[in-house]
């Protein structure tokens, strides 16, 4: 029972934090109109939760990005918990999630095989 409790929070945590992030935050490190959003994992008394994000750009840039948004987590944090209707809000840390760069990156190489595979039937 706890752990659909906890899914929900995750969802709901996920879709707001969107909100405010696309409408609030004004740092120029932060690309959010590329930004999404890819899951949340609060813990089960939600004194924390982890935030994972997906964006274009390069390793530098992601790395910055990923600087100002831990740094904007007490203003995240705050306004999250003025939406949210729990107790408390959980503390914010957000992670790169680079499973979409990872995805692409198997998908060119399935690609590649493919390529040479029917290349290697002309021959």
């Amino acid at each position: 029972m706890a752990s659909h409790r906890i899914e929900k929070i995750n969802g709901q945590i996920q879709r707001e934090l969107s909100l405010i992030i696309r409408g609030r935050i004004k740092d120029s490190r932060i690309p959010t109109d590329t930004l999404s959003i890819t899951g949340v994992r609060a813990t089960p008394d939600l004194n924390d939760a982890t935030v994972y994000v997906s964006f274009y750009g390069n390793a530098g840039d992601k790395q910055k990005a990923i600087e100002a948004l831990n740094n904007a987590s007490g203003f995240l944090r705050t306004a999250l918990g003025k939406v949210m209707k729990t107790h408390k809000s959980p503390a914010l840390r957000f992670e790169l999630d680079d499973s979409v760069d990872y995805a692409m990156h198997i998908e060119s190489l399935l690609q590649d095989i493919h390529q040479r595979g029917s290349h290697d039937q002309t021959d």
